[in-house]
Formats: C-alpha cells, structure tokens, sequence
C-alpha cells in the first residue's frame, strides 16, 4: 500500500466530515496538529510529508470520535480561552466564549480598585477563570474552588501551564461551605441548566453533568451561593454570576441575599442576559 502523506489525508478527512460541521479544514488541521504533534502552520506548510500506519490509525480514531459528536476540543485536549491555551477532559466543562465576559467583567473590576486583589473563583472546573485572571494580576491571590477532584487535577495541571500555581490555592468544597476567609471579587460559572432540560441537550453525552446541571430551576447551585457569600464577601466587593439567558428572575433572589447592592446584567455577544455583576 502506498504510503499516505499529510496533505492526502487532510483532503480526504475534510471530505469525510465536510457535511457534518462548519469548519471542517479548521477541525481537521486541529486534529492532525493535535495527533502529530506539530504547529497548525507546520500541517499546512508540510502536505508531502509521508505518515505512517500508526498514525494514520489515530488520526482516523479522532475522525472518527468528531463524527459521533464528540466535542473538538476533547478529542484534541484543548480549548483556547481568552488568548490562553487550556488542557481539557471529560472530567471539566469546556470553557465557552461566553465566559470570557465573566473574566473581562472581573478584570476590569480589578483595575479600577487596585488596592483589592483577593478572589474566589467558584466552581472552577478547568481554572480558565482563576487562571486568565491570575495571569493579567501578578499579585492577585485567589482561592479556586471545586467539588470535583478529577477537575481540581487538570486546573492545577493547567496552573503550572500558564506558571501561576504561586498565585492560586485550589481547594475540594462544596461551594463556600465552611469557608471563613472573605474576598474582594467571587467569580462563578456554576451549573445552570435545569435538570429536565438538560437530559434534552446533546451536551450531556459528552461534557460532565455535575458542571452542568442546576437542579430543578437552573439555580439552585447560585441560590445557595448567594446565600453562603454574605459572609465571605468584603465590604464593597463584587459578585460575577454567569446565569442562562432566561434566568432574570435571579435578580430578586439577589435583591433578598443583597438589597443595597447595584445590580448589573452584561449581555453577551448574541445580546442576551449572561453576566450578572453585584457591587456592595
């Protein structure tokens, strides 16, 4: 059999997948960057190079896993998040565009009050939050926090990726249970989506349902940190919940935990409610 090169496998991979996705070049040169351990720039500028059986093997086993679904960025092992590479599993949520807005809320939070640097990051799953965060400050210190020891693994791996482990404490908790120490800034992206809707979504036959399920109405998890933060937020601090596009009922959950705080929702790029901001 004749040997196949790297261009020849590409052109026929993207006509495998070509009417099952988007962006079938950009998924197909992840895969074999990914695969081959080489830069996207290399895969493109080197379609003579020979492969051999061995990798041919696993670069079909990758096609073949984005054909049935699976997300890209588990099939490659990373997800780019606000300019940062992060290693992702099936143990963390893929971090979504979306919380970016969380992040570019939180930072700019910090550079208007540079004497507060102390943050909890709530539910951090992969660390993109605490971690984006913790490599714009150099001297923000943050608390990260999950129930999940198989996630607080790949954000500590993930930590030592972007060299800010110095910078973080990672802790296993249910939430703020228990915890005495008070923040200037608490971050979360907590599970949101409604149990029964969820069993509805393909998400769930990838992606870990303990990040993703909200119990009953899609708030359980935020109601009962609202709830645990009054007494582990500081005077004057702020409060960033990423919620569902149709969770505004949230607000007078907020106004019961917070009733002299200022509330703000920041809509996301498709203009609907993502990011509620709560300043004491």
């Amino acid at each position: 059999m004749r040997p196949t090169s790297v261009g020849e496998w590409i052109g026929q991979a993207i006509f495998t997948i070509s009417e099952k996705t988007e962006f079938p070049f950009i998924e197909i040169n992840a895969i074999a960057s990914s695969i081959l351990g080489k830069p996207k720039e290399w895969i493109v500028s080197h379609p003579e190079s020979l492969l051999d059986p061995g990798q041919v093997q696993a670069l079909d086993h990758a096609v073949e896993r984005l054909l049935t679904g699976e997300p890209l960025a588990y099939i490659t092992g990373q997800r780019a998040f606000y300019g940062l590479d992060f290693e992702v599993n099936r143990n963390v949520l893929i971090p979504r565009p979306e919380t970016e807005i969380l992040v570019e809320e939180a930072i700019n939070w910090f550079e208007n009050h540079p004497d507060r640097r102390s943050m909890a990051d709530i539910g951090t799953g992969s660390g993109a939050i605490a971690i984006t965060c913790a490599d714009r400050f150099p001297d923000l210190k943050i608390t990260a926090i999950d129930i999940s020891p198989e996630a607080l693994t790949v954000a500590r791996r993930n930590a030592e990726r972007h060299h800010v482990t110095d910078r973080i404490e990672f802790k296993q908790n249910d939430l703020l249970t228990g915890f005495k120490e008070k923040f200037d800034v608490i971050a979360a992206n907590l599970p949101y989506i409604p149990s029964d809707s969820l069993n509805q979504l393909d998400v769930i036959r990838f992606e870990p349902r303990l990040a993703l399920d909200g119990g009953t109405t899609g708030i359980t998890f935020i109601t009962r940190l609202l709830d645990q933060s009054r007494k582990n937020i500081r005077p004057e601090g702020c409060l960033f919940l990423e919620i569902q596009y149709n969770q505004i009922n949230v607000i007078s959950i907020i106004e019961q935990y917070y009733p002299h705080a200022v509330t703000n929702i920041v809509n996301d790029l498709a203009s609907l409610p993502r990011v509620i901001k709560i300043q004491l």
